[in-house]
């Protein structure tokens, strides 16, 4: 018997499963996109820590085959997520390599990020790496977002939350925390939504 949501399919899980989603994870950026209207036809969006590839799949299923999606993680995306206007790179995100190509296929309207670390347990330390991924995915979005464009990117819940905040705002008109009711329970997982890039 599973001692937690997290050991059995949930009813976002089995959705997922049905709608042809990897991971239960889409329901997160839909939930966003509904509340901050981020996704636009045409756009070209950067997809960092893609794998196993809901939120690439989300991206090419509400765009229709217009712009494009490029997809970068250390991971392959699933075998079934493809797409004529995809573009996956797989690699570290802090090397040189990587960092030359998603600027070549830049710039970008949308950055989004739902890359998690690996987990150890200790909170201290997850959040502290949780932290990391954002800074760098906020480099990401200084560097590479076209003026007005928005963020989106995942953070473990912590004491630094707010000087993640007050960075994004030196970067967009507009910064915010948002919780998705797809979020687990018990997950100490949230937002952050940059809009409008200075």
């Amino acid at each position: 018997m599973a001692s937690n949501s997290y050991e059995k399919p949930d009813y976002w899980s089995k959705k997922a499963f049905s709608e042809g989603y990897p991971a239960r994870s889409v329901y997160k950026l839909q939930e966003i996109d509904q509340k901050f209207g981020m996704i636009k036809k045409n756009y070209t969006v950067l997809d960092l820590g893609a794998a196993p590839g809901s939120w690439t799949t989300f991206l090419l299923r509400a765009m229709e085959g217009s712009g494009r999606v490029v997809s970068c993680d250390l991971n392959p995306l699933s075998k079934n997520v493809k797409g004529d206007n995809l573009f996956f790179l797989q690699g570290d995100l802090l090397s040189e390599e990587i960092r030359i190509k998603i600027t070549e296929l830049g710039p970008y309207d949308l950055v989004v990020c739902d890359a998690a670390p690996l987990t150890t347990g200790n909170r201290t330390v997850d959040t502290a790496r949780s932290s990391a991924l954002v800074e760098m995915a906020l480099w990401y979005a200084e560097a590479m977002l076209k003026k007005g464009g928005n963020f989106v990117v995942k953070i473990f819940q912590s004491g630094n939350q707010a000087d993640m905040l007050k960075k994004m705002r030196l970067v967009f008109e507009s910064a915010k925390g948002f919780k998705p009711e797809a979020c687990r329970s018990e997950s100490f997982e949230t937002y952050l939504i940059g809009l409008n890039k200075k």
